[in-house]
């Protein structure tokens, strides 16, 4: 069930997850489902409910630096200044876990990813949830595993079922997920790149970021396992292609009127008159792609929700530039692509 997010919500919401139940909560990024991340029962049915493999870590969410400690057994100065810096806000750090501690959450491993989010309902349901005795929340994206993320608290019931208690945030702000930076060894390590981008990444903690593909010879061991960083994921059922605008211009005048059922993403409405079609049938779906990195990251997966919901077979999406703050967005439709 989808619930306004009132305060009697919000201490509803609060009181399940002391009881090892699941909820629907908003984020700047995405819509997470939530279960007490010191409650490993609670976590087990995080898995089971999106068909996640159990060796696949969980980011906790947490109020504020106040819970790091229960989780964190040490944080190092590049990484107290990165929370300094973008904390509450969409930025993951992975620190060495505590030994005793969510290791249901971890996935098995010795380190443990924690974001503190900015959303208002998600600090209000966090701070909720201190006096309670749950001091965070593991909340991987509330989709089925693999699949696109969710933005709104519809994308979830459409997900997940309406038994749900699912926290209503209204649209997700920033649209993808975390900027993950591995901090277990030694430099900060970009896992997964997101709204904050590596340059600013590097500018408040003093260092250069280094590559996940970074060679283990500088780092003395392999990355930790972290979320969302498969090859294949955030996927619609549509098949997704990634082009150039050339490429995408040249295919539709060589479909010409065969193209149908085709959805496409880019920063020009095509020349091709199948395009002035509203619906899947009229030949091609076209949706706008933004024109600046943060708004095309709000948008990126309601569009392709959108598109598949209307069942084209293809998305077609301009590839954006290779620039730093595109790497998120770049990032997510590869994944998508794969």
């Amino acid at each position: 069930m989808i619930l306004s997010a009132s305060l009697a919500a919000i201490a509803q919401a609060a009181h399940a997850l002391q009881d090892g139940q699941l909820v629907g909560l908003p984020t700047e990024t995405v819509y997470g489902l939530a279960a007490n991340a010191c409650n490993d029962a609670a976590v087990a049915k995080i898995f089971v409910a999106k068909g996640r493999p159990s060796n696949h870590p969980l980011i906790v969410h947490v109020a504020g630096v106040e819970q790091v400690a229960t989780f964190a057994s040490h944080v190092p100065e590049f990484a107290q200044r990165l929370m300094q810096a973008f904390w509450p806000g969409p930025l993951t750090l992975i620190l060495p876990r505590q030994t005793d501690v969510a290791a249901t959450s971890a996935g098995g491993q010795n380190s443990i990813g924690l974001r503190c989010p900015s959303h208002p309902v998600a600090q209000a349901l966090l701070q909720a949830c201190v006096p309670l005795g749950v001091l965070g929340v593991s909340a991987p994206s509330a989709n089925r595993f693999g699949r696109v993320s969710p933005t709104t608290a519809a994308h979830v019931q459409s997900e997940l079922g309406p038994d749900l208690l699912i926290l209503d945030g209204g649209d997700c702000a920033v649209g993808i997920e975390s900027t993950i930076i591995d901090c277990t060894r030694g430099e900060p390590v970009l896992l997964r790149p997101g709204h904050i981008t590596r340059v600013q990444i590097e500018a408040a903690c003093g260092r250069a970021v280094l590559d996940k593909d970074a060679p283990q010879a500088v780092l003395g061991q392999p990355a930790p396992r972290a979320s969302g960083t498969l090859e294949s994921h955030y996927a619609p059922r549509a098949k997704v292609r990634l082009m150039s605008a050339a490429d995408i211009a040249s295919k539709l005048q060589a479909l010409g009127p065969h193209a149908n059922n085709l959805g496409l993403w880019s920063a020009e409405r095509p020349a091709n008159e199948q395009a002035m079609g509203s619906g899947v049938g009229a030949g091609v779906l076209w949706r706008q792609q933004a024109t600046t990195a943060e708004q095309a990251a709000h948008d990126l997966f309601g569009v392709l929700r959108d598109l598949d919901a209307r069942g084209v077979t293809q998305i077609w999406v301009q590839l954006p530039p290779d620039t730093p703050e595109w790497e998120g967005v770049r990032d997510r439709l590869q994944r998508a692509a794969a």
